[in-house]
């Protein structure tokens, strides 16, 4: 017999508006917090111009699709590690622009790397940080 997972009760729905609108406020405040330029946004989100424009200006018509949920989950996971490692809110947000020796980063910034534009690029920063701070890689 195979179980089937049954979302808790108090999970909110990610496949509303709702809750893209949310996951795109939080995506703008690090953004903003990052220093982030809207062509570096456009390709964190891997959206088009105009959805792009839209959704920063808070025009949201439907759920977000499955691929921009995965980049906001990495991109927050990002964000919450760095918070962790570097608990100084400016150190954690610049961290994103300064040159790294790291080998993921050739002595190129984590920002250069996330320019990649894959979600590939987000997945191993991510992973990378998650592995710095002693968590699961």
């Amino acid at each position: 017999m195979s179980a089937v997972a049954v979302p808790h009760p108090n999970t909110p729905a990610l496949d509303t508006p709702a809750a893209a609108a949310a996951g795109l406020r939080t995506f703008f405040r690090i953004a903003e917090a990052w220093g982030l330029a809207n062509d570096d946004q456009q390709r964190l989100l891997g959206c088009g111009r105009s959805t792009f424009f839209d959704w920063k200006a808070g025009r949201i018509k439907g759920a977000l699709d499955a691929a921009t949920l995965e980049r906001l989950s990495h991109l927050f996971g990002i964000y919450a590690a760095l918070q962790i490692l570097l608990p100084v809110p400016e150190r954690a947000n610049a961290w994103i622009k300064q040159p790294n020796t790291a080998p993921l980063f050739g002595g190129g910034t984590a920002l250069d790397r996330l320019r990649g534009g894959q979600v590939s690029d987000l997945f191993v920063v991510r992973q990378y940080l998650d592995a710095q701070r002693g968590g699961w890689a």
